[in-house]
């Protein structure tokens, strides 16, 4: 490919399926479907972890997390494995970052030549609470939907500020001489909790008119055992009443909606400037959301609306218009960066499992590309790992029995048929694959060592229970919502 620039824009806990053009019926992102027709949106992309550091540090290495050993919320990448940044710094390029990263801090050598209003984790420790799981306590009722309605928190005028800054940034380019081309990353809080959007976003969504909830536990779904077990932790749900659970709704779509206003203005500004015509553009996020489904909000968990990820690319040399069906994951944004500026892999880039979005956007769908992710964080009693491959998806959950959906005739996964027989080889296929990637005992056992020993650092299970964030990250200069 061409050099040019690289415009990475990532919003947080974004559900793959709320995008009008994902075909959702009521959320409107004006601006992303825009992008999408420009270029190409993949329709099975995934995170690596579904929860914010281990995904990140996915993403800035192009490795798993079992690998990294990032494992969870209070092991924030810290730039002691290699990332694509480095990579482009040493190639005398512009990498510079806009707004959320959630590395460990500032001055940590992640990759970056400039960060502008970061945020990383409170005090570089994250939340060290969430690392005791060894075992996993009774409950600690993770409190995190708190506020939920229209109005404007830190997020949102955090959120806003970063767009301004990308506008700026963007002025200030095109008058910059440089020669080689520019990276920049830019990374958005929306439409991660709390669940408070400004009034005009929030209206767009009347309560009426909201869907209702799939597979609710009131109604008779039952959970998954090691589901069951996480939310006895963490306590979500059950605290909402009816109407708040709506209101939770109305304010993730309008979240949705705003931090698609904020991309637009941006994009706006991108052709404005006429960056436009030598700039490629990549949109994704960390990780989904269940908004609700199962009876769970947040993340963590290996169900489609946790573990999905919303991408499209466009640019020179990316189709128009095109759906990819093949699935991919943040593994891959280390050769996308490398290719999206012009360079070559180096020899060990080469070995690194990714493939550049670039590269597979141009070929034939391969719906049979393994893609895969595991979850050691909060909440969580075991590793959970999950394994795509052709239409079938199994999650694995060490000492608990495995799920498998066939996404082809259930897409909303309402039907576990690792029992079937009917199913029996895709169920020993996918775990054969599964195993070819991780031991999975192993690995949680790796992870669990290793939270261990960073408890014990902070004075035993008792203390580490309160110590780190209690809740989202405080936004800078700003804190806590």
């Amino acid at each position: 490919m061409s050099p040019q620039n690289l415009l990475f824009i990532m919003s947080d806990e974004h559900n793959a399926r709320m995008l009008g053009c994902a075909g959702h019926d009521q959320v409107k992102t004006p601006n992303l479907d825009k992008l999408a027709a420009r270029g190409t949106r993949f329709t099975a992309a995934y995170t690596n972890s579904p929860i914010c550091i281990p995904a990140r540090a996915a993403f800035a290495t192009g490795r798993y997390t079992h690998e990294t050993r990032y494992w969870d919320n209070a092991m924030p990448y810290d730039g002691e494995i290699k990332g694509w940044g480095h990579r482009l710094q040493e190639e005398g390029m512009r990498v510079e970052s806009i707004g959320k990263l959630h590395y460990r801090d500032e001055a940590s050598p992640t990759g970056f030549s400039k960060q502008i209003e970061p945020m990383h984790v409170m005090d570089g420790i994250g939340q060290v609470w969430g690392s005791v799981r060894d075992p996993l306590p009774e409950g600690r009722a993770v409190n995190m939907l708190k506020d939920i309605g229209p109005g404007e928190s830190n997020y949102n005028r955090y959120d806003m500020m970063i767009a301004d800054k990308a506008c700026d940034w963007l002025d200030d380019a095109v008058n910059r001489k440089d020669k080689k081309p520019w990276a920049l990353y830019l990374g958005f809080v929306a439409p991660h909790f709390p669940l408070v959007v400004p009034e005009e976003f929030y209206n767009m969504y009347p309560l009426d008119s909201l869907p209702p909830r799939k597979l609710d536990p009131e109604e008779g779904f039952v959970q998954h055992p090691w589901m069951k077990r996480q939310n006895d932790f963490a306590q979500v749900d059950r605290h909402l009443s009816p109407e708040r659970r709506q209101m939770a709704v109305a304010a993730y779509f309008g979240l949705c909606s705003f931090v698609d206003h904020q991309i637009g203005r941006v994009v706006d500004k991108l052709t404005a400037t006429g960056l436009d015509e030598n700039t490629r553009i990549i949109y994704t996020s960390d990780h989904g959301d269940n908004v609700g489904a199962r009876g769970m909000w947040g993340k963590s968990n290996m169900y489609e609306e946790a573990v999905g990820i919303p991408l499209i690319i466009a640019g020179d040399d990316v189709p128009t218009s095109k759906l990819c069906n093949t699935p991919v994951s943040l593994l891959d944004s280390y050769q996308t960066f490398v290719q999206g500026v012009g360079l070559e892999p180096t020899a060990e880039e080469a070995e690194l499992k990714g493939r550049s979005w670039f590269d597979i956007a141009v070929i034939d769908d391969d719906p049979e590309r393994i893609v895969f992710s595991e979850y050691h964080a909060a909440s969580s009693p075991t590793g959970a790992f999950m394994i795509r491959k052709g239409t079938y998806k199994l999650i694995y959950y060490v000492d608990y029995e495995p799920e498998l959906f066939d996404l082809e005739a259930d897409p909303e996964e309402t039907t576990n048929v690792a029992d079937h027989p009917d199913h029996a080889d895709a169920r020993r296929d996918c775990e054969a694959a599964l195993r070819a990637v991780v031991d999975p005992e192993k690995a949680d056992r790796q992870a669990k060592d290793d939270q261990n020993a960073l408890i014990e650092k902070f004075g035993g299970r008792e203390a580490a229970l309160t110590t780190g964030t209690p809740g989202a990250t405080p936004v800078p200069g700003l804190g806590h919502e």
